[in-house]
């Protein structure tokens, strides 16, 4: 998952949302072609369209005009919808019917085990562009079918923290230094919410500790090696204890009133970040992005950010290639270029998307990375001492699918006067009812 705004390029961003019911959306983006790339009207360019979900920050860092200056023959486009869950489903479909298809397409990190097991015949071997080496073994692997083709080039992973509110924590009687915040729960998310009760007690009335039950859940579950499938592609999701363990206590502190009621990334979690209604959230490094750009001016310096309980990944994506471009070589040499890591560095520096590789976290960019919203904190090598210790995932086909019938359908249910067995029962059905489809 990434942060959410609407970026253009050139050509019009055009999404078609669709209902698929159990709250899922289907979209597309669309420039007006068939999504294959040709020249570029008379000027003998080579166009190579990206179809994109969020804000992947190619454009905002110069990366697309840099490639440009350095390739005068290369004419680049983008198309964006705002969210995976309305992009995905679009792109799946196109896959199957190898239409419609931009030259590079983004793939989101809980989508990229459906997409190598299914789609990977659609898909260039990327391997032969990009460099395993310079890549996390555990990214470079996500992508790679068994008989070894690469068909996804990581552009990003989210190495978990926490990002809090010094001024609120300040109020509540909390200490306010990173080191010491973060000492208040290492080790256990059972102590990040004990701290949960403490704000309470003494915050500021009308405030909570947590922005919503989504973003607890998430970031437990992003701390566990194994979560929805075990690693022979069972879904285990109802059995596994550690499932059932994240949701009961998002469940708990959701009852005891130490979560906001809101739904992430909807308009009325984004007023809860501009009015300061809450005082920490799981954060990995796209969502200072978020923060910056929902907060009033006034937020600016007052946020800081401290290790997680433990670390976790949440978020990160892939850039892959349809072999049915008219041009998928050149395509594909650009999709290795915005990944090296050069790029991976500025990208850090401008958007905030924390590089998948390591050689990147020595740069410049990202030893001196500094984020208006959390002043002189040393982002860089925070993310990159969590990113250290990521458990290494077993990532399931319909991964994204769980994962947003236990926040959407589950925990946030319980903020809404549900019971926790009714949220879970709830939660369960939708989940079962999507996977049988």
């Amino acid at each position: 998952m990434r942060a959410r705004t609407r970026i253009r390029r050139k050509a019009v961003v055009l999404a078609a949302l669709a209902s698929l019911g159990a709250g899922l959306l289907a979209g597309c983006a669309d420039d007006g072609d068939d999504g294959s790339s040709s020249s570029d009207g008379g000027s003998g360019k080579i166009k190579i369209t990206l179809g994109l979900f969020g804000t992947a920050g190619f454009e905002e860092s110069g990366l697309y005009k840099e490639y440009e200056k350095l390739h005068p023959n290369i004419d680049i486009q983008q198309t964006v919808v705002e969210r995976n869950e309305n992009y995905y489903p679009a792109l799946l479909n196109h896959l199957t019917t190898n239409s419609g298809l931009q030259d590079i397409q983004m793939v989101e990190v809980g989508n990229i085990a459906e997409i190598v097991q299914t789609q990977s015949d659609k898909l260039l071997d990327l391997s032969k562009y990009g460099k395993e080496g310079d890549y996390l073994d555990w990214k470079w692997q996500q992508a790679t079918t068994e008989d070894g083709q690469t068909i996804g080039l990581g552009t990003d992973v989210g190495p978990m923290a926490i990002c809090y509110r010094k001024d609120l924590f300040e109020k509540a009687g909390l200490p306010t230094d990173r080191e010491e915040v973060g000492k208040l729960w290492t080790g256990s998310w059972d102590k990040f919410v004990e701290v949960g009760q403490d704000y309470k007690a003494k915050g500021p009335k009308g405030t909570t500790f947590l922005d919503s039950p989504g973003g607890l859940i998430q970031a437990i579950l992003s701390s566990e090696k194994d979560r929805f499938y075990d690693s022979s592609g069972e879904v285990i999701y109802k059995t596994n204890p550690a499932v059932k363990a994240a949701f009961d206590l998002t469940a708990q502190a959701a009852e005891d009133g130490l979560i906001g009621n809101q739904t992430q990334f909807q308009p009325a979690w984004d007023t809860t970040i501009a009015n300061s209604k809450f005082a920490a959230m799981s954060c990995p490094p796209w969502m200072l992005g978020y923060i910056k750009g929902k907060s009033k001016p006034d937020a600016a310096g007052k946020w800081d950010i401290a290790q997680a309980p433990k670390s976790g990944n949440w978020g990160g994506s892939f850039l892959a290639v349809p072999k049915s471009g008219k041009n998928a070589e050149e395509a594909a040499k650009l999709a290795a270029w915005l990944t090296a890591p050069e790029q991976q560095a500025k990208l850090f520096g401008v958007q905030g998307s924390f590089p998948s590789t390591p050689a990147a976290y020595e740069s410049s960019e990202v030893t001196g990375a500094k984020n208006d919203m959390t002043g002189d904190a040393p982002i860089g090598p925070i993310f990159a001492q969590a990113a250290e210790n990521i458990p290494v995932q077993t990532i399931g086909p319909k991964d994204q699918i769980i994962q947003q019938g236990l926040t959407d359908n589950g925990v946030v249910l319980v903020t809404q006067g549900k019971s926790p067995e009714e949220a879970w029962n709830n939660a369960v059905k939708t989940i079962d009812n999507a996977l049988d489809q």
